[in-house]
């Protein structure tokens, strides 16, 4: 176990990942069954189940390209992919610091369908708690705000099984489907790693979803 009890609210920089050896699999070699097979928790969905395009995304809450994506690419995938059937996106916990797994936790301890929400809400006050000297002063005040009380905060944070769940996802990702960077995508089974462009987006889904 990675983190005790202590460790989520008073060493909330210590790596998450810690031990993991990063590995590598070709997107030949990738088992699409096995990639959307659910972890521990349980996969977060948004979008029709008869999507003819799956995108999976791993992500880290302290990754600043995950955040910029979230902010300028992730608002029209939605409203010109997922919400209109085209696209069913696979959202999956990849925290690469104590810090991000503090946030994840955060959201799978909110109301089920409110994890999206935290999750927009998170990446967009990202400066407020990811990188100061003070995290979880900054996640304490994002939580209140989505209806968290300081019990109920601390409560959510030192749930070891929790965090060990979260950070099954990632170990599971990494050996299993060769995630060693944030973030990673795979588009029907093949690989993107990296932030992309809107441009790069379309590119890549429209072929895609024209195949209907």
């Amino acid at each position: 176990m990675i983190f005790s009890r202590r460790n989520i609210l008073s060493k909330l920089g210590v790596l998450a990942l810690a031990g993991m050896t990063m590995g590598s699999v070709s997107a030949q070699n990738l088992n699409v069954v096995d990639l959307m097979t659910p972890g521990p928790l349980g996969d977060k969905i948004l979008g029709s189940e008869t999507a003819p395009v799956t995108l999976v995304e791993y992500a880290s809450m302290t990754c600043s390209h995950c955040a910029n994506f979230h902010a300028t690419v992730y608002p029209t995938l939605k409203s010109k992919y997922i919400d209109t059937g085209k696209v069913r996106f696979v959202f999956r916990e990849f925290p690469l610091d104590a810090v991000a797994t503090g946030a994840f936790m955060l959201a799978r301890c909110a109301p089920a369908d409110k994890y999206f929400q935290m999750i927009d809400v998170l990446f967009e006050q990202q400066k407020n708690w990811a990188f100061t000297k003070e995290p979880a002063k900054g996640l304490l005040a994002i939580a209140k705000q989505a209806g968290f009380t300081q019990q109920s905060f601390e409560t959510c944070l030192t749930d070891n099984k929790l965090a060990d769940s979260i950070q099954e996802v990632a170990r599971r990702g990494n050996e299993k489907f060769g995630v060693n960077s944030t973030p990673t995508f795979f588009v029907n089974g093949q690989v993107v790693r990296g932030e992309m462009t809107l441009a790069a987006l379309d590119k890549l889904l429209e072929p895609l979803v024209k195949v209907q």
